[in-house]
């Protein structure tokens, strides 16, 4: 219990306190009188508070005591001798990467390595993992905003986040086993604009298949009209063509020059032909049959996305004189021109790969009146067959009578 005594030779008010089990004695140079120990009470009250908010500094209370050098001396002297409580932010990180790299496939485990290696470790190197903090979690985000890659265009919203995601779960599994809050809780994603669609017209479609070269016309062809991706488009082989039953069976995927299952269960699909996907691949089967991949090279290697841009798609765009656009737009023509001709948004939705008609209205939705000018027209329409069907009834009654 912490008290205020005196001193019988000096007849001087001491303090009489207990600070980490240990009991210390504070000489003044007050005498004993009501005010100054009422003086003195103030100054012990602080003292027991700070004490129990573990926020005392001795040496600040009382400068040049001995009590404060021995405290510092055995502060200094647990800090040397404690080992670290987490291991260093590098090694949990790659401890992190060891386990997890078994359930990625090759192309994300390369990214998610070129992340650690080219931001995460230079960021936070040297720093216990458990020692992070928000504050550093959200100074290492603002930096990626000032980061500038080709062009000298900043890191887009999407890639800061992407570059963000494997922190927050080496972070989240840190916490998890070392028994400490993460610092990440709370931190949302940074707010990403809407998808880039910028879908072709019907007869911007019809221009380019007319107007490519004869050996991409049938490639083209497919692009547009059943919504694969880049990726299933070149991993397609004949072995999943199914012509008798006029679909095709997307069961995989070209990422990197590597052939990997496709993304997900959504992925994994079987796309109705249309007729002239039905004949174009028919045609193709003319050139390529002989070989496993649909569009390939003349030796039967698969195709490249980059050198199939550089030499046909950017090329054709300029000579028509269109909009430059990526050719992942060809996935997004397919889905606007499914819906603008009325086909059901959940079959769509199967074509396209998605789970549910959700993202199909949030993405695609707006271009539907652009392509068709049918922007309420339809319910128009049937109104007034109602009515004319109304009308034209009671007229025949009026008549029969």
């Amino acid at each position: 219990m912490a008290s205020i005594r005196v001193r019988k030779e000096t007849g001087k008010l001491f303090l009489d306190f207990v600070y980490k089990n240990k009991r210390c004695r504070e000489q003044t140079m007050l005498d004993d009188t009501q005010a100054n120990r009422r003086k003195l009470e103030t100054v012990l009250k602080k003292i027991e508070a700070e004490i129990m908010l573990d926020i005392f500094d001795y040496a600040k209370s009382f400068p040049g005591s001995s009590n404060a050098l021995k405290f510092q001396e055995l502060a200094s002297q647990a800090s040397t001798q404690s080992a670290p409580s987490t291991p260093l932010f590098e090694e949990f990180a790659d401890l992190w990467f060891s386990e997890m790299q078994i359930q990625w496939r090759r192309s994300h485990s390369e990214t998610i390595a070129l992340t650690i290696r080219k931001y995460l470790v230079p960021a936070f190197e040297g720093k216990e993992v458990g020692s992070i903090t928000k504050a550093e979690i959200l100074a290492f985000r603002s930096t990626l905003a000032k980061v500038t890659v080709r062009n000298d265009k900043s890191l887009s919203a999407s890639r800061i986040n992407k570059i963000m995601m494997p922190l927050r779960m080496i972070m989240g599994e840190a916490a998890n086993r070392h028994n400490f809050s993460s610092p990440y809780t709370g931190i949302k994603s940074l707010k990403e604009p809407r998808t880039d669609v910028q879908p072709f017209t019907i007869s911007e479609v019809n221009k380019i298949i007319n107007s490519v070269r004869p050996d991409y016309k049938n490639y083209y062809l497919v692009r547009f009209f059943t919504g694969m991706r880049t990726s299933e488009v070149h991993g397609l082989q004949w072995e999943y063509v199914d012509f008798e039953n006029r679909q095709i069976l997307i069961r995989q995927a070209l990422v990197r020059d590597e052939l990997i299952y496709t993304k997900n269960d959504s992925s994994f699909r079987n796309i109705d032909m249309s007729e002239p996907v039905y004949q174009a691949l028919l045609e193709q089967k003319k050139s390529t049959g002989q070989f496993a991949f649909v569009f390939c090279g003349a030796l039967g290697n698969p195709l490249h996305l980059n050198n199939v841009n550089d030499r046909v798609w950017y090329p054709l765009l300029r000579n028509l004189d269109m909009k430059r656009r990526r050719p992942y737009q060809t996935r997004h023509t397919a889905a606007t021109l499914w819906l603008a001709s009325g086909e059901a948004p959940e079959w769509i939705a199967r074509q396209m790969g998605h789970t549910t008609t959700e993202m199909l209205f949030r993405i695609y939705s707006r271009y539907v009146p652009n392509l068709t000018r049918q922007d309420g027209s339809a319910m128009e329409r049937l109104l007034a067959d109602q009515l004319s069907q109304t009308s034209n009834k009671k007229l025949k009654e009026s008549a029969d009578a």
